[in-house]
């Protein structure tokens, strides 16, 4: 973690956007620890609520409808008030989520508290990824990918703690103590210095702008990432599952596998990779994620898979940094704005696939898992192809 917060500081020269860039770390760690703690305290929550299957699944379905409704808000407010509010009330959101979702006794309040946890999440994502677009005057991608890096450090980190204390201390009580931790990163968000609002009062915004071909490829470029990686860790367990030399628990270590694919490539991608073209590292990446679907597809071994889980991981690395990005770099006066419209775009897409996805396996098997993703990989290059070229053919654009 201290090597990573020296990345950070690294990334940005200006001292103030050092400060920013690294609370904005922090704000991401606390995003994935956000996603990935409903499901890892969904048994002790059946347990309380005597909840079938049927009832949590409901109850995970509020979150994104969360996230998306956070997403849709946080854009335009920070273009015109800033971050500073927004990252405070987004971490206060999350801490007193955690608090509900820990304590509370009634099935109603549970659902509201989620709600609330959903659209503090939707908040800090947006945030967190528009504040470092705006402060790296170069380098957007590669220190988007340093971003990315804290979002898997917390995706990883809240099921180890939570393994690490089974028996010992209640799920819940963990789930309390990380949520004081997180109001009180609240607190510290207060006294950081964010970068100010781009539009006063009064000033016009350029909605228009977010109606532009070139935006428009890149949210639905990420409507298919987003499903790509939804996709896989939803349902790889069954689909590697399904092959018969794979165990439940090999399958388990397998996500594990897959994240660490996707913090390796972005650690890659924010150094090694730093001064490459952003496209060439895409295109890159896309050829790692065919490598890995093809060896989770035809792998006979439980290496093989392994490899693939881990190729697919680096594969859809480098798609949100590379792609918001370039939001950044060509809709700097409404970035927030325009952030937000791409993470609604992903959101749905992740939503919509996922769910026809589901009827698909449900009605023809799980050994039909793989077409749907060939189908949104082919969707992801062809539109990233328009996307480049574009891109190509405007003056003044580095990516």
């Amino acid at each position: 973690m201290v090597y990573f917060v020296v990345c950070a500081q690294m990334a940005i020269v200006n001292q103030q956007k050092k400060i920013a860039f690294i609370a904005s770390c922090l704000g991401m760690l606390v995003f994935g620890i956000t996603i990935v703690t409903l499901g890892s305290v969904a048994p002790a929550l059946k347990q309380r609520f005597l909840l079938d299957d049927l009832e949590i699944g409901t109850l995970f379905s509020i979150l994104p409808v969360g996230l998306i409704l956070g997403s849709l808000i946080i854009g335009p407010v920070c273009d015109r008030r800033g971050y500073k509010e927004m990252m405070f009330i987004a971490a206060v959101g999350i801490g007193i989520g955690f608090e509900g979702i820990a304590y509370v006794k009634d099935l109603t309040f549970l659902r509201l508290f989620v709600l609330l946890f959903g659209i503090s999440a939707g908040f800090i994502n947006g945030a967190t990824n528009s504040i470092v677009v705006d402060i790296s005057d170069e380098h957007k991608g590669p220190n988007l990918s340093i971003l990315g890096i804290f979002f898997g450090v917390g995706a990883l980190g809240m099921p180890l703690i939570l393994s690490r204390f089974l028996g010992k201390v209640p799920e819940l009580t963990i789930l309390s103590i990380v949520g004081l931790l997180i109001l009180l990163f609240g607190l510290v968000f207060l006294f950081v210095p964010f970068p100010p609002s781009k539009h006063e009062q009064g000033t016009t915004v350029p909605w228009k702008s977010l109606f532009s071909p070139l935006l428009l490829l890149i949210s639905f470029y990420l409507f298919f990432q987003s499903s790509v990686e939804s996709i896989i860790t939803n349902w790889t367990t069954t689909y590697i599952g399904s092959k018969g030399f794979i165990s439940k628990s090999q399958a388990l270590v397998g996500l594990s596998v897959h994240m660490m694919g996707i913090i390796a490539m972005r650690f890659v991608s924010a150094s090694v990779f730093r001064n490459r073209t952003q496209t060439a590292i895409l295109w890159i990446c896309l050829g790692q994620l065919l490598a890995g679907i093809l060896l989770m597809h035809h792998g006979q071994s439980v290496i093989l898979v392994f490899a693939g889980l881990f190729l697919s991981g680096a594969g859809v690395s480098a798609g949100f940094p590379v792609m918001l990005g370039m939001v950044g770099q060509n809709f700097p006066s409404i970035s927030a704005t325009a952030i937000s419209f791409v993470f609604v775009i992903a959101l749905l897409g992740n939503m919509l696939i996922n769910y026809f996805t589901g009827l698909f396996i449900q009605r023809y098997g799980i050994s039909y898992l793989l077409p749907v993703i060939y189908s949104c990989m082919a969707a992801m290059g062809i539109l990233f192809y328009l996307t480049y070229h574009r891109l190509k053919n405007k003056p003044k654009t580095k990516v």
